[in-house]
């Protein structure tokens, strides 16, 4: 995993092709969803944005981890929703255009946030001298080039070219699920033999932030007296992070494998709770 091809190339790639897919679902109204639903779009990003990378904090302090892992584990917590929460959303039963407003917004403003707040992760568990550093403004621009722009190429086609971008999302969804298959098994199978050291502090850490950070969204917004598609989505949504922005930032950006194993794990073990939640959103959409 150190920088090569893979991650200089391969990744960034398959994180610009998911997000190209992604901008070819969008229109403008999504965004505008805004003032229509002030109320669930604010508890959705509170949820994301402050409180899931306390419940990150909380876990990676009282879980014993290595510096990398705790780090990379925080990393992961400040990453936007994947594009993967739209289709299990959507599979529960939920609110699907609350599931892409929430998508879209906190992955631009997560473009800011990530780099000033992986920094002081790292700070705080490596120690102010032994921290490995994300260069702020070059890595906000390497984010934003990454994810937003194919996001608002993606926008930009399906206005302009309805026909050539519905037979795009098609492709883009299918490539974009192979490569990040292929990235997590080329980064298991390169660490390999590291994994019996991390398996038990990396499994219960994601494990804790999957289900824990499920569970605060759920209860928010139920707190808050959101509609029960509302509550399905918010708790998908905050449950379900981009994986593979994590790998790409802590694998590429970072050059640092170890941080990457957690939002690999992650990427394969929230299939798994994605799958409960289909259920249990299925079953309450039918009482």
């Amino acid at each position: 995993m150190e920088s090569n091809i893979f991650t200089s190339l391969i990744l960034p790639i398959a994180l610009g092709t998911m997000m190209l897919g992604m901008g070819l679902s969008l229109v403008p109204e999504d965004f505008q969803r805004v003032g229509k639903y002030p109320k669930a779009v604010a508890i959705g990003l509170i949820s994301q944005l402050v409180v899931l990378p306390l419940i990150g904090l909380a876990i990676a302090k009282l879980v014993p981890m290595q510096p990398a892992i705790a780090t990379g584990l925080m990393i992961l917590a400040l990453c936007p929703g994947g594009v993967s929460s739209n289709l299990v959303t959507f599979l529960a039963k939920g609110d699907v255009a609350l599931s892409v407003t929430l998508t879209a917004l906190s992955s631009l403003i997560t473009i800011f946030t990530i780099p000033i707040f992986a920094n002081l992760a790292s700070q705080h568990f490596f120690g102010q001298g032994a921290a490995v550093e994300l260069p702020i403004g070059t890595t906000i621009g390497q984010i934003f080039v990454i994810t937003f722009l194919p996001i608002a190429i993606g926008m930009s086609m399906r206005q302009f070219a309805p026909n050539l971008s519905a037979k795009l999302e098609k492709v883009t969804s299918i490539s974009a699920a192979v490569l990040l298959a292929v990235i997590i098994l080329l980064l298991i199978v390169k660490e390999w033999s590291r994994l019996p050291d991390f398996i038990v502090q990396v499994g219960v850490g994601v494990l804790l932030l999957n289900i824990l950070s499920m569970a605060a969204g759920f209860y928010l917004s139920k707190f808050f007296q959101l509609n029960p598609k509302q509550q399905i989505c918010i708790s998908i949504e905050v449950g379900l992070q981009n994986g593979t922005l994590a790998i790409a930032i802590t694998a590429g950006l970072l050059n640092n494998p170890d941080m990457a194993v957690p939002a690999a794990v992650y990427s394969l073990l929230m299939y798994v709770t994605g799958c409960l939640a289909i259920g249990y959103g299925r079953k309450l959409a039918e009482t």
